[in-house]
């Protein structure tokens, strides 16, 4: 298992390309000068030594070796072994609506993100619990099942969007009834369900009855209401334009307003609370008293331990890159010119 220690120097990997720029800026106006100084002929009897592609080979090392630096100060560490450990925590699935009502602008910069970052803010506040994640529209889709591993679910969950799912709509009780099958530990008693949503509902069954299974293997369903009263038109983007709003049968532009009572319904019929995400951080500190107040159930997960750095091994060898480049001379090399590698001559007829 690897993990990386410095994310941050990651960036520093878009340096490359304006060094290769360079580079080729500098040949292009080497080449001109030397055009200026003679002619391609004379340059070769006046330096029959210099071998013309030897340059890139070097700047390919240097790019290896500066690569190889820059994995070095993002320190990636690589666990050693497997170990099982005890931790006490709740089972939480979130169940995000991915509809094309989530693309509402009424809170920036619209409804999915904003819900996308009040989970990834909840996430932050978790310590030893489980969590998976859930998408749905008009059907529902098991996005990641119940893990330990936040990192993942936060790449999992930034991976959500409107076009993941071809049926169109929004189903609550689809992503209900999939929830109840991803609290697989039969211990497990603290079970918490996080809808967020803007409260649309196109199911024409009620949803009690799937609340009440849900209530009955002891999950807890709270909801997060994302939109506002107002509500606003459904932009139908393509490739980040807005192309024209979404309109119904009659040609009339469809307002997509938050329906919090739907919201608050479920939440009481499933024993939790309903929160609205206008403010992240009121949101979040909310539910974190919430899940404070639960007791911690103790399970057992096997992760990856005793983590040791490797950065040492990319530092030797971007040194070991840049001897090369400099053992490597413009010069041709006799025993490479018979290999003919940078192709430097050709037989004559």
């Amino acid at each position: 298992m690897i993990q990386l220690d410095e994310h941050i120097y990651l960036y520093l990997l878009g340096i490359l390309p304006l060094f290769v720029l360079l580079q080729l800026a500098l040949s292009i106006w080497k080449k001109k000068a030397q055009k200026r100084f003679a002619s391609a002929t004379r340059l070769k009897l006046l330096a029959p030594e210099v071998s013309p592609s030897k340059s890139n080979l070097k700047l390919i090392i240097q790019l290896l070796g500066f690569t190889a630096l820059i994995f070095a100060l993002v320190n990636p560490k690589a666990g050693t072994r497997m170990e099982t450990i005890k931790r006490e925590g709740v089972d939480i699935v979130f169940a995000v609506d991915v509809s094309k009502s989530m693309l509402v602008e009424d809170m920036a910069p619209n409804r999915l993100e904003k819900a996308k970052r009040i989970v990834s803010e909840i996430i932050n506040q978790l310590a030893s619990d489980r969590i998976g994640i859930i998408a749905y529209a008009a059907g529902a889709y098991p996005q990641l099942p119940i893990t330990t591993d936040f990192g993942a679910a936060k790449m999992f969950l930034q991976s959500l969007n409107t076009d993941m799912l071809s049926s169109q709509g929004t189903n609550l009780g689809e992503a209900i009834k999939l929830a109840t099958t991803y609290y697989n530990n039969e211990a497990q008693t603290n079970r918490i369900l996080f809808i967020i949503s803007d409260g649309e509902d196109h199911s024409e069954s009620g949803i009690e009855s799937v609340i009440e299974e849900a209530l009955d293997q002891g999950i807890k369903i709270f909801t997060i209401g994302v939109g506002t009263s107002k509500g606003g038109p459904i932009p139908i983007k393509e490739k980040g334009i807005v192309q024209e709003l979404k309109k119904d049968e009659n040609g009339e532009v469809v307002i997509s307003k938050l329906r919090a009572e739907l919201l608050e319904q479920i939440a009481d019929l499933g024993k939790g609370t309903y929160l609205y995400g206008q403010q992240t951080e009121a949101t979040v500190n909310s539910i974190k008293e919430e899940l404070d107040q639960l007791d911690k159930t103790e399970f057992e997960t096997q992760q990856f331990s005793d983590y040791k750095d490797q950065f040492q091994w990319f530092i030797a060898f971007a040194l070991l890159l840049f001897v090369i480049d400099i053992v490597i001379l413009d010069r041709k090399t006799h025993w490479f010119t018979r290999l003919n590698l940078f192709k430097e001559h050709q037989d004559e007829n």
